[in-house]
């Protein structure tokens, strides 16, 4: 009897994974904290509760999910609402479905020696910036301080996914993560208190992080619609539950990484960050939060990232139907 039990269920669970609906996720970056979410609903077997076979893409210096997304590489990717709303006015149509990331975790990293203890001290510096779409947010605050960018204020260093610049004196600040590159510097001996640090969300020019976005077109369909319901409700089962088990949450993540990179201490100092960034959000996106970025995006002066605010779907509400 037990032996038949036990076969009945293995024909069953083969059968749901047969009628298993595939989804395409493609990350914005390497496999580390930042994804949690999504590598717990997947270990946790929540998108399977759902009926989803999630494929989780990671990417890299050399992946950009805009391109991925728009060669049909992915039905869902991770970016930063500037990337993708620049993007957007570009006729890329792509639709925010889900913010699971509450606050922004971007910085600027400076050594105390270089003379920067404010944001007036930036003029005739060097600092590092992220490009790639990753750019957008420094230079509306640079606009903001009014600081040109061409040399003539500040020069802009193209940065690298790495804090080398800052470590070798060639730059005054760069661009750091709270919950990566920041610790990239303090493993690298420098001490937290020869160190400034400015973050985006105090300095007021914070845009939206780490939503997911799909294309407006395939939404049409109520099945993909349905679909992504069913994504977005069990990425942000995953995500409350690494909120709340980041140690736990860091350790599947390192199960996941395929390269062998990335450090348990790493990974579990990160997933500490990770949790404050997505605290407080359900995965809707805060109007007010995303009328603060449009408003960024397009105070960029003569050469704002976005000329005008997106017409038409720019959300989309599945979370509203996700959470119901």
């Amino acid at each position: 009897m037990k032996t038949l039990m036990t076969t009945a269920m293995a024909m069953a669970l083969s059968a749901t994974a047969a009628w298993a609906e595939d989804v395409t996720l493609q990350l914005k970056w390497v496999t580390q904290a930042q994804f949690a979410g999504y590598y717990v609903a997947q270990a946790k077997g929540f998108y399977e509760e759902e009926g989803l076979n999630v494929t989780i893409l990671p990417g890299g210096p050399d992946v950009a999910p805009t391109q991925v997304i728009a060669g049909g590489g992915a039905d869902v990717v991770i970016d930063w609402m500037p990337s993708a709303l620049a993007a957007r006015e570009k006729g890329l149509e792509l639709v925010n479905i889900a913010q699971p990331f509450k606050s922004s975790g971007m910085m600027l990293t400076c050594l105390k020696e270089s003379g920067v203890a404010s944001p007036a001290d930036f003029k005739g510096k060097t600092l590092g910036v992220w490009f790639g779409g990753n750019e957008y947010p420094f230079l509306n605050w640079m606009n903001k301080l009014g600081l040109k960018t061409d040399g003539t204020d500040v020069t802009v260093l193209k940065q690298g996914f790495n804090v080398d610049p800052l470590l070798q004196k060639q730059a005054a600040c760069v661009s750091t993560m709270t919950y990566n590159e920041y610790w990239q510097v303090i493993d690298a001996g420098v001490k937290p208190e020869d160190l400034v640090t400015f973050k985006y969300e105090d300095e007021g020019v914070a845009t939206l992080e780490d939503g997911l976005y799909v294309m407006q077109d395939k939404l049409a369909d109520p099945a993909f619609e349905e679909k992504m319901v069913k994504f977005v409700r069990a990425s942000m089962k995953g995500w409350k539950y690494a909120e709340a088990n980041a140690d736990e949450a860091a350790m599947i993540v390192l199960e996941n990484d395929e390269t062998g990179a990335q450090t348990e201490a790493h990974q579990k100092r990160m997933m500490g960050e990770i949790a404050k960034l997505t605290a407080g959000s359900d995965g809707a996106l805060d109007p007010a939060d995303y009328e603060r970025t449009v408003a960024a995006l397009m105070s960029g002066g003569s050469d704002p990232v976005i000329t005008k605010a997106p017409e038409g779907a720019w959300t989309h509400q599945i979370t509203d139907k996700a959470l119901k």
